[in-house]
């Protein structure tokens, strides 16, 4: 009996290494940095809010943490799509004043690999800028970081929740640099293709509810040589 008790201990100790060996392996993780932050070029940011309840609506397959708003929304159940989200929200530029409306959509990867710190979401985003023009923004984000740094903490706290300050860059890829696919759609963005990074700043975390204090950002570099219309209204944001 007592070797079947230490089996037990041992396989117990040494799950519990391993669970805390992943979880805070140095090695994984998004870059701390933004490839955008040190740019010579121009760029644009917009930001939004990370609270589902101050979007315009927010849904997913009605099941998941986070619930739809407003509640009446229609819930994305369908097989094809029950792991994928969907929001719209107004976007403010770096004046805090409204500079548009964006729309994301989301949907959780088959590239993912926890055992190698890859918690992957595939996303795109159509970003309209009134009296601008549209973008399409295409990435990949990695959640690791966020989960690992806010989502367990939550989950280990007798209160369900998590506060503090975590800013984190969630975008590493398509580009080869961690950055995102943006073309430009319409207006004075038509015809260019950009570089683009998705960040977000969250306060505090509820196991119920998610992100329940925090922000989100979009940064997009400008062509080195756009138009002079173009960088003239860039530089209004």
């Amino acid at each position: 009996m007592k070797y079947i008790l230490a089996l037990l201990l041992g396989l117990a100790t040494g799950g519990a290494l391993f669970a805390v060996g992943l979880a805070y392996n140095p090695f994984f993780g998004n870059a701390d940095l933004s490839p955008l932050a040190v740019t010579d070029s121009q760029t644009v940011m917009l930001g939004y809010p990370a609270v589902t309840t101050e979007s315009i609506v927010f849904t997913n397959d009605g099941e998941s943490r986070v619930q739809p708003h407003p509640e009446k929304v229609l819930q994305l159940w369908e097989a094809p799509i029950r792991q994928t989200s969907v929001m719209a929200v107004v976007l403010w530029d770096g004046r805090n004043q409204t500079a548009g409306l964006g729309f994301k959509f989301a949907s959780t990867s088959e590239s993912t690999r926890l055992l190698d710190g890859r918690a992957i979401v595939d996303s795109v985003w159509y970003v309209y800028l009134p009296g601008r023009g549209s973008l399409f923004i295409e990435q990949s984000e990695n959640y690791w970081d966020f989960l690992r740094d806010i989502v367990l903490p939550a989950y280990r706290s007798s209160a369900d929740a998590w506060r503090g300050q975590w800013h984190g860059n969630m975008t590493v890829g398509p580009g080869a640099l961690g950055t995102a696919k943006v073309t430009g759609g319409a207006g004075d963005f038509l015809g260019h293709t950009m570089l683009g990074v998705e960040s977000q700043s969250v306060r505090a975390w509820h196991v119920d509810r998610g992100v329940i204090a925090g922000e989100g950002q979009l940064v997009i570099e400008l062509p080195t040589n756009p138009s002079i219309e173009f960088a003239t209204e860039a530089e209004e944001l």
